[in-house]
Protein backbone atom coordinates (compact mmCIF):
# COMPACT_ATOMS: atom_id res chain seq x y z
CA UNK A 1 0.00 0.00 0.00
CA UNK A 2 1.55 3.66 -0.78
CA UNK A 3 2.07 5.61 1.87
CA UNK A 4 -0.30 8.91 2.18
CA UNK A 5 2.17 11.60 1.39
CA UNK A 6 0.29 14.95 1.97
CA UNK A 7 3.14 17.45 2.42
CA UNK A 8 6.06 18.28 0.32
CA UNK A 9 9.11 18.27 2.74
CA UNK A 10 10.91 20.48 -0.75
CA UNK A 11 8.97 24.05 -0.19
CA UNK A 12 8.99 25.65 3.04
CA UNK A 13 7.53 29.41 3.64
CA UNK A 14 7.45 31.81 6.49
CA UNK A 15 3.44 32.71 6.31
CA UNK A 16 1.27 34.48 8.58
CA UNK A 17 -0.93 33.07 10.30
CA UNK A 18 -4.31 33.86 12.82
CA UNK A 19 -5.03 31.55 15.92
CA UNK A 20 -6.26 32.14 19.27
CA UNK A 21 -3.44 32.77 22.26
CA UNK A 22 -4.19 31.23 25.59
CA UNK A 23 -3.27 34.58 28.07
CA UNK A 24 -3.75 32.79 31.42
CA UNK A 25 -5.50 29.33 32.78
CA UNK A 26 -6.61 27.45 35.77
CA UNK A 27 -7.50 24.20 37.03
CA UNK A 28 -9.83 23.27 39.96
CA UNK A 29 -11.22 21.13 42.19
CA UNK A 30 -15.07 22.39 43.30
CA UNK A 31 -16.84 20.56 45.80
CA UNK A 32 -20.94 21.14 46.01
CA UNK A 33 -22.26 20.01 49.30
CA UNK A 34 -26.41 19.74 49.18
CA UNK A 35 -27.01 21.23 46.28
CA UNK A 36 -31.22 21.44 44.86
CA UNK A 37 -32.48 18.90 42.61
CA UNK A 38 -35.15 20.01 40.49
CA UNK A 39 -37.30 17.37 39.80
CA UNK A 40 -40.45 16.49 37.44
CA UNK A 41 -43.63 15.76 39.05
CA UNK A 42 -43.37 12.45 39.33
CA UNK A 43 -40.19 12.54 40.76
CA UNK A 44 -41.49 14.70 43.34
CA UNK A 45 -44.09 12.39 44.49
CA UNK A 46 -41.71 9.89 44.66
CA UNK A 47 -40.04 11.18 47.17
CA UNK A 48 -42.61 12.79 49.07
CA UNK A 49 -43.02 8.75 49.72
CA UNK A 50 -39.93 7.53 50.07
CA UNK A 51 -35.93 8.81 51.77
CA UNK A 52 -33.75 6.21 50.41
CA UNK A 53 -32.67 7.81 46.76
CA UNK A 54 -29.31 6.45 45.27
CA UNK A 55 -27.77 8.15 42.03
CA UNK A 56 -27.56 6.69 38.73
CA UNK A 57 -25.99 8.71 36.48
CA UNK A 58 -24.98 12.24 36.32
CA UNK A 59 -24.18 14.31 33.36
CA UNK A 60 -23.64 18.16 32.06
CA UNK A 61 -26.39 18.70 30.22
CA UNK A 62 -24.95 22.52 28.95
CA UNK A 63 -23.23 25.46 30.11
CA UNK A 64 -23.42 29.30 30.04
CA UNK A 65 -19.90 31.62 30.32
CA UNK A 66 -19.63 34.80 30.45
CA UNK A 67 -16.94 37.14 30.12
CA UNK A 68 -16.46 40.56 31.95
CA UNK A 69 -14.02 42.97 33.13
CA UNK A 70 -13.20 43.43 36.20
CA UNK A 71 -13.24 46.77 37.93
CA UNK A 72 -10.07 48.68 38.91
CA UNK A 73 -7.77 45.79 37.34
CA UNK A 74 -7.19 46.59 33.76
CA UNK A 75 -6.45 43.46 31.84
CA UNK A 76 -7.99 40.90 34.20
CA UNK A 77 -11.14 39.54 33.41
CA UNK A 78 -14.15 37.41 35.69
CA UNK A 79 -15.00 34.08 33.87
CA UNK A 80 -18.87 33.45 35.23
CA UNK A 81 -19.84 29.34 34.55
CA UNK A 82 -22.86 28.00 35.22
CA UNK A 83 -23.42 24.26 35.07
CA UNK A 84 -26.57 22.25 34.53
CA UNK A 85 -26.08 19.06 35.01
CA UNK A 86 -28.90 16.20 34.63
CA UNK A 87 -29.20 13.68 37.07
CA UNK A 88 -31.00 9.72 36.84
CA UNK A 89 -32.49 8.88 40.32
CA UNK A 90 -33.48 5.50 41.61
CA UNK A 91 -35.75 5.10 44.41
CA UNK A 92 -37.72 2.20 45.95
CA UNK A 93 -41.32 2.78 46.70
CA UNK A 94 -43.89 0.06 47.53
CA UNK A 95 -41.18 -2.69 47.09
CA UNK A 96 -40.52 -1.84 43.65
CA UNK A 97 -37.49 0.32 41.75
CA UNK A 98 -38.62 3.85 40.26
CA UNK A 99 -36.25 6.09 38.00
CA UNK A 100 -36.68 9.47 37.95
CA UNK A 101 -34.65 12.55 36.69
CA UNK A 102 -33.18 15.68 37.72
CA UNK A 103 -31.11 18.74 36.96
CA UNK A 104 -29.25 20.91 39.08
CA UNK A 105 -27.25 24.23 38.80
CA UNK A 106 -23.88 24.58 39.89
CA UNK A 107 -21.91 28.23 39.57
CA UNK A 108 -18.38 29.11 39.39
CA UNK A 109 -16.12 32.00 38.85
CA UNK A 110 -12.80 32.40 38.71
CA UNK A 111 -10.55 35.53 37.67
CA UNK A 112 -8.26 35.31 34.94
CA UNK A 113 -5.98 37.93 32.79
CA UNK A 114 -7.14 38.71 29.64
CA UNK A 115 -5.16 41.30 27.93
CA UNK A 116 -5.71 45.03 26.37
CA UNK A 117 -7.17 45.41 22.98
CA UNK A 118 -7.23 48.86 22.04
CA UNK A 119 -8.49 48.55 18.46
CA UNK A 120 -11.90 47.56 17.06
CA UNK A 121 -12.06 44.58 14.63
CA UNK A 122 -14.53 44.20 12.06
CA UNK A 123 -14.95 40.95 9.50
CA UNK A 124 -16.73 40.51 6.97
CA UNK A 125 -20.22 38.88 6.51
CA UNK A 126 -22.60 36.59 4.26
CA UNK A 127 -24.07 39.62 2.93
CA UNK A 128 -24.58 39.46 -0.88
CA UNK A 129 -25.94 42.69 -1.19
CA UNK A 130 -22.93 44.86 -1.79
CA UNK A 131 -25.36 48.34 -1.26
CA UNK A 132 -25.97 46.86 2.23
CA UNK A 133 -24.74 49.46 4.65
CA UNK A 134 -24.03 46.86 7.15
CA UNK A 135 -21.45 44.54 5.31
CA UNK A 136 -19.81 43.42 8.05
CA UNK A 137 -19.81 43.36 11.73
CA UNK A 138 -18.00 43.98 14.97
CA UNK A 139 -16.53 41.53 17.13
CA UNK A 140 -16.55 42.40 20.69
CA UNK A 141 -12.50 43.51 21.85
CA UNK A 142 -13.72 40.91 25.27
CA UNK A 143 -11.48 37.70 25.21
CA UNK A 144 -12.94 34.39 24.66
CA UNK A 145 -13.15 31.71 27.67
CA UNK A 146 -13.19 27.77 27.05
CA UNK A 147 -14.10 25.53 29.71
CA UNK A 148 -12.82 21.82 29.85
CA UNK A 149 -15.09 19.78 32.77
CA UNK A 150 -14.89 16.01 33.76
CA UNK A 151 -17.73 14.15 34.32
CA UNK A 152 -19.30 15.04 37.55
CA UNK A 153 -17.79 13.23 40.58
CA UNK A 154 -21.06 12.06 42.88
CA UNK A 155 -20.55 12.12 46.51
CA UNK A 156 -24.36 11.35 47.94
CA UNK A 157 -27.84 12.46 47.81
CA UNK A 158 -30.31 12.37 50.46
CA UNK A 159 -34.27 14.16 51.16
CA UNK A 160 -34.45 16.34 53.35
CA UNK A 161 -37.71 18.30 54.29
CA UNK A 162 -38.44 21.83 53.32
CA UNK A 163 -38.60 24.09 56.39
CA UNK A 164 -35.14 22.46 57.34
CA UNK A 165 -33.45 23.07 54.42
CA UNK A 166 -30.88 25.36 54.92
CA UNK A 167 -27.51 24.65 54.07
CA UNK A 168 -28.61 24.12 49.85
CA UNK A 169 -26.49 26.17 48.03
CA UNK A 170 -29.29 26.81 45.25
CA UNK A 171 -28.06 29.20 42.64
CA UNK A 172 -31.03 29.90 40.48
CA UNK A 173 -34.58 29.41 40.29
CA UNK A 174 -36.56 26.69 38.85
CA UNK A 175 -37.99 29.28 35.50
CA UNK A 176 -33.83 30.73 34.93
CA UNK A 177 -33.09 26.76 33.61
CA UNK A 178 -32.94 26.66 29.98
CA UNK A 179 -35.29 24.30 27.97
CA UNK A 180 -31.65 22.70 25.96
CA UNK A 181 -30.80 21.75 29.82
CA UNK A 182 -34.33 19.41 30.02
CA UNK A 183 -34.39 18.13 26.80
CA UNK A 184 -33.31 14.81 28.13
CA UNK A 185 -35.79 14.98 31.25
CA UNK A 186 -39.15 14.11 29.43
CA UNK A 187 -41.31 15.54 31.26
CA UNK A 188 -41.92 19.61 32.59
CA UNK A 189 -39.96 20.65 35.72
CA UNK A 190 -42.27 20.84 39.17
CA UNK A 191 -42.92 24.08 40.04
CA UNK A 192 -45.20 23.83 42.55
CA UNK A 193 -42.83 22.17 45.25
CA UNK A 194 -43.33 20.08 47.92
CA UNK A 195 -42.54 18.88 51.93
CA UNK A 196 -39.40 17.27 50.45
CA UNK A 197 -36.36 18.88 48.66
CA UNK A 198 -33.72 16.15 47.07
CA UNK A 199 -30.15 17.22 47.61
CA UNK A 200 -27.04 16.10 45.93
CA UNK A 201 -23.08 16.73 46.72
CA UNK A 202 -20.93 16.61 43.27
CA UNK A 203 -16.79 17.26 42.90
CA UNK A 204 -16.24 19.14 40.01
CA UNK A 205 -12.76 18.76 38.06
CA UNK A 206 -12.55 21.67 35.70
CA UNK A 207 -9.84 23.50 33.86
CA UNK A 208 -10.71 27.32 32.28
CA UNK A 209 -8.10 28.90 29.58
CA UNK A 210 -8.68 32.71 28.38
CA UNK A 211 -7.38 33.49 25.14
CA UNK A 212 -7.55 35.74 22.41
CA UNK A 213 -6.71 36.44 18.48
CA UNK A 214 -3.53 36.72 16.91
CA UNK A 215 -0.96 36.65 14.39
CA UNK A 216 1.92 34.37 14.25
CA UNK A 217 4.77 33.48 11.62
CA UNK A 218 5.53 30.24 11.36
CA UNK A 219 7.24 27.73 9.10
CA UNK A 220 4.63 26.06 6.62
CA UNK A 221 4.72 23.41 3.95
CA UNK A 222 3.00 23.50 0.90
CA UNK A 223 0.04 21.10 0.53
CA UNK A 224 0.53 18.23 -2.68
CA UNK A 225 -2.04 16.15 -4.03
CA UNK A 226 -1.99 12.60 -1.32
CA UNK A 227 -0.45 9.41 -3.65
CA UNK A 228 -3.05 7.22 -2.14
CA UNK A 229 -6.05 6.22 -4.21
CA UNK A 230 -9.52 5.55 -3.04
CA UNK A 231 -11.20 2.56 -2.93
CA UNK A 232 -13.54 0.94 -1.95
CA UNK A 233 -12.49 -2.59 -0.91
CA UNK A 234 -13.14 -6.13 -1.22
CA UNK A 235 -16.58 -7.27 -0.30
CA UNK A 236 -14.93 -9.93 2.45
CA UNK A 237 -12.25 -7.01 3.34
CA UNK A 238 -12.95 -7.95 6.90
CA UNK A 239 -11.45 -11.62 6.45
CA UNK A 240 -8.48 -10.44 4.44
CA UNK A 241 -7.76 -7.79 6.86
CA UNK A 242 -8.16 -10.87 9.90
CA UNK A 243 -5.92 -13.37 8.03
CA UNK A 244 -3.08 -10.67 7.51
CA UNK A 245 -3.21 -9.86 11.33
CA UNK A 246 -0.16 -11.53 13.21
CA UNK A 247 -0.98 -14.65 15.63
CA UNK A 248 -1.08 -12.77 19.23
CA UNK A 249 1.74 -15.91 20.65
CA UNK A 250 1.94 -13.35 23.74
CA UNK A 251 -1.52 -13.66 24.65
CA UNK A 252 -1.14 -17.23 24.95
CA UNK A 253 1.78 -17.41 27.15
CA UNK A 254 1.71 -17.09 30.99
CA UNK A 255 4.86 -15.98 31.08
CA UNK A 256 4.88 -12.97 29.33
CA UNK A 257 1.60 -11.90 30.81
CA UNK A 258 2.77 -12.65 34.31
CA UNK A 259 5.72 -10.12 32.76
CA UNK A 260 3.40 -7.41 31.75
CA UNK A 261 1.67 -7.31 34.99
CA UNK A 262 4.39 -7.51 37.14
CA UNK A 263 6.04 -4.23 35.11
CA UNK A 264 2.52 -1.96 35.64
CA UNK A 265 0.89 -0.74 38.36
CA UNK A 266 -2.08 -2.68 37.62
CA UNK A 267 -3.48 -5.37 40.09
CA UNK A 268 -5.03 -8.31 39.34
CA UNK A 269 -8.61 -6.84 39.58
CA UNK A 270 -7.83 -4.19 37.06
CA UNK A 271 -7.44 -1.35 39.55
CA UNK A 272 -3.99 0.82 40.06
CA UNK A 273 -1.48 0.48 42.66
CA UNK A 274 -2.16 3.77 44.06
CA UNK A 275 -5.31 5.82 44.81
CA UNK A 276 -4.39 8.47 42.15
CA UNK A 277 -7.08 8.73 39.56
Amino acid sequence: MAENKSFSSSCRDLVCIEASRVLDSCRDRDLYEDVKVYLTDFGQEIIEHTGNVRVKCAKIAWSCITVDPVQFNRGFYSVNIKFFINIRFEACVGGRNQEFDGVTALEKRVILFGGECGVSTFKSGSCDNPCDPEPSHEESNTPTATVEVASPVVLGARVVEERNCHTCCCCCHVDEIPDRACVNIGAPLCRSGGEKVLVISLGIFSVVRISRSAQYLINATEYTVPDKECTLGEENSAGCLFRTMEFPTEEFSCASYAARLGSSNDKHCGCRGDNSY
